[in-house]
């Protein structure tokens, strides 16, 4: 097992982040998806927000390329909400790119053209592409929404997508790199599982420089990121039981006891409610239950969640 699990700077990392935050590797994924043929990384214009949150919204790679606004995003767990959740974010970055204009005047203001991408690597069975649109989450359905907003979808997991893989050849390799951690992980523990993929992976030459480089880093992140997944289904079986049984309280418990122990790593309400993509005002409440009362079990604040118990 690895020794430096301190070198994780950033506890939303990911692979997939660490790979592609080099602008020669972006427009290497940029020309795949758009049958371009860029070759001046210099052109390419990282472009985020300053903060790193806004309303628990935040982007993996924005970026400005031939008066194109291109918000990338990457995920382990389908998300159908992506549509809203981009519509704030794009706002927000609209925002500061006309900051020195007014859209009062009468001269028309030009903004970047913006485009949305998802690239899922999840385990749940999703087709290799798929558009999510923001007037799926209208609540009243109309044939000609007014507001509109288009995420493309993209499966990246190995074996998929065949066509985009062999035009960026990083994609295809985190692709293989991704398939061998989850392989060996139903054989061994993560740590090792983790150890092995990427001691293959730089033998075989998949993604060799990246992973000989950073390799105590990319150790701990993939390991990270795996306990993230799990966790993750557990949320989710969880909410599904807890529809299922009109909420009860056992279903809660197990969402209560994965920010219990987030909580334990340090981790402030906020930042937990980034990771497991969670609204941050339940899990704030959930989190302060916690510090209330230490020796209350994960149900005993399920059963106050769900108004079954008084706090005492």
């Amino acid at each position: 097992m690895t020794e430096k699990l301190h070198v994780v700077r950033n506890q939303k990392d990911t692979v997939f982040r660490m790979l592609f935050r080099e602008k020669k590797e972006l427009l290497e994924l940029y020309n795949a998806l758009n049958d371009s043929a860029y070759n001046s990384p210099e052109k390419l214009t990282i472009y985020t927000l300053e903060n790193a949150i806004y309303m628990n919204f935040k982007n993996d790679s924005s970026f400005l390329l031939d008066s194109e606004l291109n918000l990338y995003e990457h995920q382990s767990s389908y998300n159908p909400n992506m549509p809203l959740r981009d519509l704030v974010y794009i706002a927000r970055q609209l925002e500061k790119y006309t900051r020195n204009d007014t859209i009062y005047s009468s001269a028309l203001v030009k903004i970047p053209v913006p485009r949305f991408v998802v690239f899922y690597n999840g385990t749940d069975v999703q087709p290799d592409r798929q558009t999510l649109r923001l007037s799926d989450a209208f609540e009243k359905k109309t044939a000609e929404p007014e507001l509109e907003l288009k995420v493309l979808m993209l499966n990246i997991n190995f074996g998929h997508n065949k066509e985009l893989m062999d035009k960026s050849r990083t994609l295809r390799e985190y692709a293989q790199y991704v398939d061998r951690v989850r392989k060996y992980a139903k054989l061994m523990r993560i740590e090792e599982a983790v150890e092995r993929a990427v001691a293959e992976c730089i033998k075989e030459g998949i993604l060799e420089d990246f992973l000989s480089s950073q390799k105590a880093e990319v150790i701990a992140v993939s390991i990270f990121e795996y306990n993230e997944e799990e966790e993750m289904k557990k949320i989710r079986a969880s909410e599904y039981r807890e529809g299922k049984a009109d909420g009860k309280a056992e279903g809660k418990a197990e969402i209560v006891a994965i920010i219990r122990k987030k909580a334990g790593r340090g981790l402030d309400s906020e930042k937990i409610a980034e990771i497991l993509e969670m609204d941050p005002d339940y899990v704030k409440r959930i989190s302060d239950l916690l510090v209330e009362d230490p020796d209350r079990s994960d149900l005993q604040v399920a059963e106050i969640l769900v108004g079954q118990k008084e706090p005492q």
